[in-house]
C-alpha cells in the first residue's frame, strides 16, 4: 500500500478523509470552535464568538479534505487540482505545464507517473501570489522521478498565504501513479515538466483533477 496513504488521517467532523499535515492548522481551529460552542449555551458573548470560529473550522475542514480518487489511465496524469495557468516550451526541449490551485481546490498533490523518487529538494523563498510571474522565486519543493519516460521534474510552489509545503515521501521511495506525495497549505501552484517529444493534451484555462486528468497525448 502506498506510503502516504497509510499515514493520512481518516477522521473529521464531516466524516471524510483529511490531508496528512493538516493538524497544526486544523486542531487549534476545531478546538476553539468546540469550546466556544460549549460556552455559548451560557453566555451571549461566547455565542458571538462561536459563529465565526465555527465557520472558520468548517472552512478548514473543507480546505484540508482529501477525497479518494479513481486513478485514470495514461502516461502522465495531473499532479494537482486546479486550472492550467500556462504551457511553456523550455530551452532544454521540455514543456512546462503550470497548474494554479486556488484555496477552493483540494491541495493534496499526487504522483504524475509511477517510478522512483530520486530527489526532493526544499528551496526557501518568498510568498507572492502563485498566479504572479514573481512566484518563480517563492518557497518551493522540487521533485524528480525516475520513470518510464526518464527523469520527470515536478515543482510545488507556495502561494501568498501558504507558509509550508509538506512532502510525504523521501528520496528513494517507489511510487504508484496517482499516489499522494505531498500537501501545499493554502493557495499555490504545481508545475510539471514534460520530456521532449511528449505532446501536451491540456490547454490554458482548463480545469484539472489530480490523479484523473491526463496531461499528455498519445
Amino acid at each position: 500500500m502506498p506510503h502516504s496513504q497509510t499515514s493520512a488521517p481518516r477522521v473529521g467532523l464531516l466524516g471524510g478523509r483529511l490531508a496528512r499535515g493538516a493538524s497544526p492548522w486544523l486542531l487549534p481551529t476545531v478546538a476553539t470552535a468546540a469550546i466556544s460552542l460549549t460556552r455559548a449555551r451560557r453566555s451571549g458573548r461566547w455565542a458571538a464568538v462561536a459563529v465565526p470560529t465555527t465557520a472558520l473550522a468548517a472552512g478548514m475542514l473543507w480546505f484540508f479534505r482529501d477525497p479518494e480518487r479513481e486513478i485514470a489511465h495514461g502516461r502522465v496524469i495531473s499532479p494537482a487540482d486546479g486550472v492550467v495557468q500556462s504551457i511553456m516550451p523550455w530551452k532544454d526541449g521540455r514543456t512546462r505545464v503550470a497548474i494554479f490551485m486556488s484555496p477552493l481546490n483540494v491541495h493534496v498533490n499526487r504522483a504524475p507517473l509511477a517510478g522512483t523518487v530520486t530527489s526532493v529538494e526544499h528551496i526557501p523563498g518568498g510568498f507572492v501570489p502563485a498566479f504572479n510571474k514573481e512566484s518563480e522565486n517563492n518557497e518551493r519543493v522540487v521533485w524528480h522521478f525516475d520513470t518510464e519516460l526518464g527523469d520527470i521534474e515536478m515543482v510545488q510552489i507556495a502561494g501568498a498565504v501558504a507558509r509550508r509545503i509538506v512532502p510525504y515521501l523521501p528520496a528513494g521511495t517507489k511510487v504508484e501513479q496517482g499516489e499522494r506525495i505531498g500537501l501545499i497549505r493554502f493557495g499555490s501552484r504545481v508545475d510539471i515538466y514534460l520530456p521532449e517529444g511528449v505532446e501536451v493534451a491540456v490547454e490554458v484555462g482548463q480545469a484539472t483533477t489530480a490523479g484523473v486528468t491526463r496531461i499528455d497525448r498519445d
